[in-house]
């Protein structure tokens, strides 16, 4: 039988600060365990909080860009619960007055699966949240055998909890909803959202029904997933598991999973009678805060929107829809474009060249367009000899792969050691006449239609040029003398 799936998402954000939520700790990733940590973040006593107002201010900034509301005042509280990772025994966050309220997060339709786009059920669909709000993150804990070890340097570190609400209906929407999510937070500057470095995470809530009109069905959460294709795949598995349950009428129970990836299936780790009583309090060592001076200040630093952007592009540059995506997908590829952009070259050949050569270059070597070697000023010279004749698209992408290993040559220079020049017009067409003059059958074929032969025509006139001459200005020659 087929059920109705109802899905919501908890996630977990670590914002892109220098210090940590509530002191002078540097945030780190990968430093020695433990080595960056002070009397506030290991929660030992007398020590007392200061805000990050940075943290504050790229969380409004997040809320802006997803269309959520700012509550006049946000207020602190404290989460209270034992567990090694938490050195207080309780989590300093906000329950009932967060930074955000509301808000929404478009599902792009370069963000499903590719696998997945040509059956999108809902285009232009949006899920709702229910809020943002900021936190600490907790100490990493790495369990072995028969004991734990815990790292206190990522403990304290700035921790948004985006909320959406029960809107997602399959694995596929939640796969497009955290692609979106993290492209957004990345084009704000809000967050990397590595999830292979742990600063993004997520918790996945899935209940089954079999009628609209039916309440909904007991929540089993989903943990330990670590990417967003494992995200796809436990959703996929759990799905299909409730639905055998129910068809047997097996009852099902508010409960916690784990994600097994190596095994393809969700685990038991506890069932829920009841949501845990976490025994919320304001803290009373950090002051409310009025959030409209924030708001103000934040408002002038809310950038385009990917949707936003790649309008811009397709608009103002001439790029497909397609292409437009891909470029608005990640705010540096998105400035190379621009950065790359002449009048004097269409747009969609400055497209097609990133994405086919450069991107793929970079992909390769798995090096990301911040840290590309060629600069988009020596992109925009090697398209420009594109553009003028000197070189074919071939030639370029022979340039270019020079020009990768070379960074500080110029384009032009590469082509002359390559061979490449621009013929003048009267060496180019005494090339084309002798080639003519010494290939009678093909010219006939040629005239009596027989086109395929203007390639061969070509290829004498490039033999013979003492340089490598653009092989489509030697064709156009070609045809317009014959044709």
């Amino acid at each position: 039988m087929s059920y109705l799936v109802t899905i919501g998402l908890e996630v977990h954000c670590q914002v892109k600060t220098n210090t940590k939520m509530f002191c002078a700790c540097e945030t780190s990733f990968g430093d020695t365990p433990n080595t960056h940590t002070c009397p506030v973040c290991l929660g030992l006593p007398g020590a007392l909080p200061v805000l990050n107002q940075e943290a504050i201010e790229k969380t409004i900034l997040a809320g802006m860009m997803i269309e959520c509301t700012n509550p006049e005042i946000s207020k602190w509280d404290r989460k209270n619960y034992f567990y090694p990772d938490m050195p207080k025994n309780y989590q300093t966050t906000q329950m009932d007055l967060p930074l955000c309220i509301g808000g929404a997060v478009p599902l792009y339709e370069h963000c499903y699966p590719s696998d997945h786009r040509k059956n999108i059920q809902t285009p232009d669909k949006k899920v709702r949240l229910n809020r943002i709000h900021l936190e600490e993150d907790v100490a990493k804990s790495t369990h072995l055998g028969s004991s734990s070890l815990i790292d206190f340097n990522r403990a304290g570190t700035p921790l948004m909890e985006i909320v959406s609400e029960p809107d997602i209906e399959s694995a596929e929407e939640a796969f497009a909803y955290l692609r979106s999510l993290q492209m957004i937070l990345q084009q704000g500057g809000i967050s990397d959202a590595d999830m292979e470095k742990g600063q993004l995470r997520c918790d996945v809530n899935i209940s089954l029904r079999k009628e609209e009109s039916d309440p909904l069905g007991p929540k089993v959460e989903l943990k330990n997933l670590n990417s967003i294709s494992a995200i796809r795949r436990a959703i996929h598995f759990e799905i299909e598991r409730q639905s055998e349950d129910m068809d047997r009428h097996v009852p099902q129970i508010q409960s916690t999973r784990r994600w097994d990836d190596a095994r393809g299936e969700t685990q038991l780790m506890r069932t829920k009678e009841d949501a845990h009583d976490y025994r919320y309090f304001t803290c009373p060592d950090l002051l409310p805060i009025r959030t409209a001076p924030l708001v103000e200040k934040v408002r002038k630093l809310v950038p385009e929107l990917p949707h936003q952007l790649a309008e811009r592009f397709e608009r103002d540059f001439g790029v497909t829809r397609y292409d437009a995506e891909v470029l608005s997908s990640d705010r540096d590829l998105a400035i190379y474009f621009e950065a790359a952009i002449d009048k004097a070259i269409p747009g969609k050949k400055v497209a097609n060249f990133i994405i086919n050569n450069l991107l793929g270059k970079l992909n390769e070597q798995g090096i990301a367009i911040a840290d590309c070697p060629v600069k988009a000023e020596k992109l925009r010279s090697l398209l420009a000899l594109v553009e003028d004749g000197t070189l074919s698209s071939n030639q370029a992408s022979e340039v270019f792969a020079v020009l990768y290993e070379s960074p500080d040559k110029e384009p032009a220079a590469i082509a002359d050691s390559l061979g490449f020049k621009k013929a003048d017009a009267g060496e180019l067409e005494a090339l084309v006449d002798a080639a003519i003059a010494n290939n009678p059958k093909e010219v006939d074929a040629v005239k009596a239609g027989n086109e395929k032969l203007l390639n061969f025509l070509t290829g004498q006139v490039m033999r013979n040029a003492p340089t490598k001459p653009n092989p489509k200005r030697v064709t156009e020659l070609l045809r317009s003398k014959l044709l």
